[in-house]
């Protein structure tokens, strides 16, 4: 079922959104070469502590999981992309790192992920990077009242084939509000004009990610570690919004920002 929130509650999304971009700015300062992901697990655990909110992630428990997540934050490197699991791996220079952080306040959640490139960028995880980017600006940009669903995965899955990246469809973006997954889902690739209209109080995760080589993935024996399945490396852009009457607002965006 799909819930519109009225504007009070996307205010309270927008404050857990703050706070998410808080956390994950500060994350991605600190991912230099020679930092263990195990230290910006910590460090994230701390904030979310101090702040007194709630991780989404952990005793986060699907179907596709073996046992329940047990960390706060998904660091995922290189090949790796989606639900990456802290491990004891120091970066390395030209590491492509991808974190993904989705944070409750006042029972309300917001969800973003970056993705950084530790040390001395190589040309084509830089331009891996920015497509991403772009693919996710796109997407928020065709997020407008009256649209369909289908636009905005038209928009996000136009910008990977203009890079040349292959769409993977198994994951991809989601509804959020009072929990971290709800519906609908957002493929990050589709037709224009297709789907769910969308109305002023949706609120979404879109979430573009891509590897160089594939749209095909693998697991990790953890069972939760989604990599390329060529090894080639990926990367992965994340926002909350909410679709008003004046079109897409970003909550999960810096403040002054």
């Amino acid at each position: 079922m799909i819930e519109l929130k009225t504007p009070a509650e996307i205010e309270r999304m927008h404050v857990a959104g703050r706070f998410v971009a808080q956390v994950l700015s500060e994350l991605a300062a600190r991912a230099q070469v020679g930092i263990n992901l195990l230290d910006l697990e910590r460090h994230a655990r701390r904030m979310i502590r101090d702040r007194g909110a709630d991780s989404c992630y952990w005793d986060y428990a699907p179907s596709f999981g073996r046992g329940a997540f047990r960390n706060v934050v998904c660091l995922s490197v290189n090949d790796a992309v989606l639900h990456g699991l802290p491990h004891d791996y120091a970066l390395r220079d030209g590491d492509v790192l991808s974190m993904d952080l989705a944070v409750g306040i006042d029972g309300w959640v917001a969800d973003s992920a970056v993705t950084v490139i530790v040390g001395t960028p190589d040309t084509e995880d830089l331009r891996l990077v920015r497509a991403s980017e772009e693919a996710l600006d796109a997407g928020i940009a065709a997020a407008q009242p009256g649209n369909r669903l289908g636009d905005i995965s038209a928009a996000i899955g136009a910008v990977a084939a203009q890079h040349g990246y292959p769409v993977n469809l198994e994951f991809g973006g989601h509804g959020l509000g009072r929990t971290m997954h709800e519906d609908p889902h957002v493929p990050n690739r589709g037709r224009p004009g297709r789907g769910l209209r969308l109305q002023p109080g949706l609120t979404l995760a879109l979430e573009p990610w891509f590897a160089r080589g594939t749209d095909r993935i693998r697991f990790d024996p953890d069972g939760w570690t989604i990599r390329s399945a060529d090894g080639s490396r990926t990367t992965h852009s994340e926002h909350t919004i909410a679709i008003t009457e004046y079109g897409p607002l970003v909550l999960t965006r810096a403040e002054g920002v």
